[in-house]
């Protein structure tokens, strides 16, 4: 079965970004401390971000965000979706317009310009038919940013939401939640890593 996760790194302060994020620096001052989980060599970590790739049938992610992994400073052959673990699956960017050109033309890019909820659909089904081809369940993953994890969430889209929980404060940014309606959450699962705590929630009521 086809799930739709959002799955996304926060401070504790509860930042996606550090201050003034931006296409040339994504993550603002500060932010790279979200993800050293993700580059770490920690047997747990990579494990973690190793079985989060794997089930990735598609992705979904805003447009601020594709330009910066579309950016030159961006995504490389040596380290992309996954952080460095073999990853390539479909990737759908919500946007208001598609871009004129495409750096990373090698990957698998489809642009929504009729909203989150069409994006998510279109994911689903391209992950099911990733996962009839490999057979085995794939996943929509909702990588981000903060604002399209937040509209997800908000719109009952989100069927998981996994928090990678980094040991900083950020003092500012780009925040994860920003108010709106109460939702109720199932906790999961927890592991705490050298560098992390990663929560998994289940999304079971607004």
């Amino acid at each position: 079965m086809t799930r739709i996760i959002a799955d996304i790194s926060v401070s504790l302060d509860g930042f996606v970004t550090g201050p003034g994020p931006g296409p040339q620096d994504g993550l603002g001052t500060g932010g790279e401390a979200l993800h050293t989980w993700a580059f770490s060599d920690d047997p747990d970590e990579r494990r973690i971000l190793r079985e989060a790739t794997a089930r990735s049938g598609a992705v979904v992610l805003g447009r601020r965000l594709f330009d910066v992994v579309d950016g030159p400073d961006g995504w490389s052959d040596e380290t992309g979706y996954g952080a460095g673990e073999a990853g390539t699956p479909a990737f759908v960017v919500v946007t208001s317009s598609p871009p004129r050109s495409v750096r990373r033309a090698d990957l698998d890019w489809t642009f929504v310009t009729t909203g989150l909820p069409d994006a998510v659909a279109a994911a689903r089904k391209r992950a099911e038919a990733a996962s009839a081809d490999r057979g085995a369940d794939l996943d929509v993953v909702l990588m981000g940013g903060g604002a399209t994890v937040r509209s997800a969430l908000a719109a009952g889209l989100v069927d998981t939401l996994t928090l990678h929980l980094a040991p900083v404060v950020l003092g500012g940014g780009t925040p994860l939640f920003t108010g709106g309606a109460p939702r109720t959450l199932a906790q999961r699962n927890v592991t705490v890593t050298s560098n992390a705590t990663h929560l998994t929630y289940e999304v079971v009521a607004g």
